[in-house]
């Protein structure tokens, strides 16, 4: 069938098929918030605190709310770091060093390099590590290329607790980055009612997703829990390997809380 339009025979199908298009675009103004019959939108109610205007970095340089823990230059942020040295924006370990500042969750950003000509083998080569609440929770630092070691100490591992999920890492003497979100365990006195957490990246690749961590990381004991403070430093550890660090900074942070309506 045919339908005659301004002097023209149009298929009934195309008029059909108009008439549709017609509709839905009909329909869709209505149900649009400029319509007459709007669609009621889904709300919480919960009212949320503004969140904090960041400026992320560039080419490797941290956000603009992170605290700068070495930029190169000193290790004034650190107890111990006078036995470092330091040369070419780079810091060789040569002790124990903590942050003078206490931390509790956290977004810590750290690059390291074992050392270029490899000496030693497992657990003695470029061995170190990052130490949370004053070294009670640590991410390993290990020469892992080509190195076999016990599984639960190779780099990047959640020490004696659980290895990386792959293994990403570069050749002796190249820099690689961990980028760890940390979160503390809590306590209600001496009785724990969250375990801590840790995500890591290690140089780009995820090789830890949010996982608990069952207690202090002890070379020598089972994982066990002991109240401590909120917060406590940061430890880059050292074991006797020159390992050097460079551009490590730290975002603390804290989840937006919102105030839920009152019940009705």
């Amino acid at each position: 069938m045919r339908v005659p339009f301004l002097g023209k025979s149009i298929p009934a199908a195309v008029w059909f098929l108009a008439a549709v298009s017609l509709g839905i675009v009909l329909g869709g103004w209505l149900l649009h918030d400029g319509g007459a019959a709007q669609v009621k939108v889904y709300e919480s109610g919960i009212v949320w605190p503004e969140p904090k205007v960041v400026t992320p970095g560039t080419n490797g340089s941290p956000p603009s709310d992170a605290i700068i823990l070495f930029d190169g230059k000193n290790m004034d942020a650190w107890n111990g770091g006078e036995k470092w040295k330091i040369e070419d924006g780079a810091a060789t370990a040569a002790s124990f060093v903590s942050t003078k500042q206490p931390f509790s969750d956290c977004q810590l950003h750290v690059e390291f390099a074992s050392p270029a000509k490899v000496r030693g083998s497992g657990q003695g080569r470029g061995n170190n590590g990052i130490g949370f609440m004053e070294s009670r929770y640590e991410i390993q630092v290990l020469d892992s290329w080509q190195n076999p070691t016990y599984l639960d100490g190779m780099c990047a591992a959640l020490y004696k607790q659980r290895p990386p999920m792959v293994s990403p890492s570069r050749k002796p003497g190249e820099w690689q980055t961990y980028d760890i979100i940390f979160e503390a365990p809590r306590f209600a006195g001496q009785k724990l009612t969250r375990p801590a957490y840790v995500t890591v990246m290690h140089n780009g690749v995820l090789v830890h997703n949010h996982v608990e961590i069952q207690g202090v990381t002890a070379y020598d004991r089972p994982p066990e829990y002991k109240a401590h403070a909120a917060k406590l430093p940061i430890t880059l550890m050292y074991h006797g390997d020159p390992v050097r660090f460079r551009n490590i900074w730290i975002r603390e942070f804290k989840e937006l809380e919102g105030k839920k309506p009152a019940p009705r």
